[in-house]
C-alpha cells in the first residue's frame, strides 16, 4: 500500500466544454478529499423561458448548447407537445429520429477524434495529428461536415435549427433531398469502418467500476433515443413523468452543477448506459462493430464510453439509411408541412398543462419539463442536463481510481485523471479550456 502524500489542484478541464477544477488530497496513501468542482455561473435558461409561449421554447432552449442544439430542440418540442396533447405524425417522428441521429453522429465524431484521440496518441491536442495522422484528421473533418450538411438540409442548420417546431416541420425535404442525404450517408460508411479499425488498435486505460446506468427503454424493438420510459440497469422502469424520482437533484458546495443519484450513490447516463441497457437492439452492423472492438455485453470501464460512441455512430448511419428508404417508399406527405400563422388564431391550439420531454442526446438522457397556463404561456420550467447527472458519478469514479494509481508517476496520474473526465464527454458550458494539473507538495 502506498504511503504517498499528494495534493492535486486542477485548474481548467481542457477538451471539454466549460470550466471545471479537480481537487485531490492524499495523505500517507489515504484519500482525504476528491472533488470535481464545476465553477461555471448558473445560466438560468429555465428563467428565460418563463413567460414565453410554449411554441417559442424550442428556439430559446436550443441556445443552451452549440453541440446539442438539436437535442434541446427535440426535448423542448416533446415537452410542449406533451403539455398540449399533440401527437406527432409517423412521418414527423421519422424525420426527428433522422435529425437526432445526425446530432449524435456529429457530437460523437467530435469527441472521438478531437477530444480523446490526442490522449490515445500521446499528443496535447488535435493539431499535431495534422502532420502525424493526416488521414484521421481528414476523416474526422469529413464526417463532421457530412453531418452538418445533412442537418442543414433537414432543418436549415445544425446549430440552432430553424424548421423543427411543435407539431412538425415548417419545411419538409424534397425527393432530391432524400436522395442527397442517402448518398452522403453511404459515403460515410467507409470512414466509420476506418474509425472502428483505428480504435481497435488503440489502448484504453483499464479501470472497472460498476454503477447504476440509466437510459430510455421501450417496447418498440428499436434502440430507444427519442421516446421511452426511464430504465435502470438495477431493474427499475419508471415513466418519464416521474423523472424527479430518478434524478433526486441535490446541491454540493463545490459545484454550481447539481448532483444526482437514484438508488446508489451515483448513476451514469450516456452512450455506455444506453449500450448496457439496449445494446441488443442495435443494428446488426453496429453489433459487429462492438464485437470487433471487443466490447462485452455489459461495459463497466468508463474510459470505454468513447468506444461505445463509435458503435452508436455505426448504428445511427444504418438506421438513418433505413428511415430514408422508408420515406422514399411511402413518399413524403407535403400536406403535413406547417405554415406558421396560417390564421389569426394560429394552427396549433393551446391550453393549460404540464409536459415532459425525455430525449437521449449525445451525452445522455435529457429532460425538459414545462408547465403552461390556459394561454399556452410557460409559468414554470425545469431542465435536467446529462452532464449534471454524470458529475457525481465521475467523482465516485475518481475516488475509486486514485488509490489504485498512487504508485504511478505524477505525469501518469495527471493523464489518467484528464482522460477519465474527458471520457464522459462532459458539456459544462459552451466553451473549452485547458486542463492543467498541478501537484503541490
Amino acid at each position: 500500500m502506498s504511503n504517498k502524500d499528494l495534493n492535486i489542484n486542477v485548474e481548467y478541464i481542457t477538451r471539454v466544454e466549460g470550466h471545471g477544477n479537480i481537487e485531490v488530497d492524499v495523505r500517507k496513501g489515504i484519500l482525504k478529499k476528491c472533488q470535481l468542482q464545476i465553477v461555471e455561473s448558473p445560466r438560468f435558461f429555465e428563467g428565460m423561458i418563463r413567460g414565453r409561449p410554449l411554441l417559442e421554447a424550442q428556439h430559446i432552449t436550443a441556445r443552451i448548447c452549440g453541440i446539442c442544439s438539436v437535442g434541446h430542440t427535440l426535448a423542448s418540442i416533446q415537452a410542449a407537445e406533451n403539455a398540449l396533447s399533440i401527437i406527432p405524425s409517423p412521418q414527423t417522428e421519422k424525420l426527428r429520429k433522422l435529425l437526432l441521429h445526425m446530432e449524435i453522429l456529429d457530437s460523437h465524431i467530435l469527441h472521438i477524434y478531437l477530444l480523446v484521440l490526442p490522449d490515445l496518441l500521446s499528443v496535447k491536442s488535435f493539431v499535431p495529428l495534422i502532420k502525424t495522422n493526416n488521414a484521421a484528421v481528414r476523416r474526422a473533418l469529413r464526417l463532421k461536415k457530412h453531418c452538418n450538411d445533412i442537418c442543414e438540409i433537414l432543418v436549415g442548420r445544425h446549430i440552432h435549427p430553424i424548421s423543427a417546431i411543435v407539431g412538425g416541420f415548417t419545411k419538409l425535404p424534397s425527393p432530391a433531398d432524400i436522395d442527397m442525404i442517402a448518398e452522403i450517408l453511404l459515403s460515410m460508411k467507409k470512414d466509420m469502418e476506418d474509425t472502428v479499425e483505428l480504435l481497435k488498435g488503440l489502448k484504453f486505460p483499464v479501470f472497472e467500476r460498476e454503477t447504476e446506468y440509466i437510459a430510455l427503454v421501450d417496447d418498440s424493438g428499436e434502440y430507444p433515443l427519442l421516446h421511452g420510459d426511464i430504465g435502470s440497469s438495477d431493474g427499475y422502469r419508471i415513466p418519464k413523468e416521474n423523472y424527479k424520482e430518478v434524478c433526486n437533484e441535490f446541491i454540493v458546495s463545490h459545484s454550481s452543477a447539481k448532483h444526482t443519484k437514484h438508488h446508489r450513490d451515483s448513476y451514469a447516463v450516456g452512450a455506455l448506459a444506453r449500450y448496457n441497457l439496449n445494446g441488443y437492439l442495435l443494428h446488426e452492423t453496429a453489433k459487429t462493430a462492438a464485437d470487433t472492438l471487443g466490447l462485452k455485453q455489459k461495459v463497466t470501464n468508463p474510459y470505454l464510453n468513447t468506444v461505445v460512441q463509435a458503435v452508436e455512430c455505426v448504428h445511427c448511419i444504418e438506421d438513418s439509411l433505413a428511415i430514408l428508404k422508408n420515406l422514399k417508399d411511402t413518399g413524403i406527405r407535403y400536406d403535413e408541412e406547417i405554415v406558421v400563422g396560417l390564421n389569426e388564431k394560429g394552427i396549433i391550439p393551446v391550453k393549460a398543462g404540464q409536459g415532459i420531454g425525455a430525449v437521449e442526446v449525445p451525452r445522455g438522457l435529457l429532460f425538459h419539463d414545462y408547465t403552461a397556463d390556459s394561454n399556452g404561456v410557460i409559468t414554470d420550467a425545469n431542465c435536467v442536463i446529462p452532464t449534471n447527472q454524470n458529475v457525481n458519478n465521475i467523482e465516485h469514479d475518481m475516488k475509486l481510481l486514485i488509490p489504485r494509481i498512487l504508485y504511478k508517476s505524477e505525469d501518469e496520474i495527471r493523464l489518467l485523471l484528464e482522460m477519465l473526465v474527458r471520457a464522459y464527454d462532459p458539456c459544462i458550458s459552451c466553451s473549452a479550456h485547458f486542463l492543467d494539473v498541478r501537484f503541490v507538495r
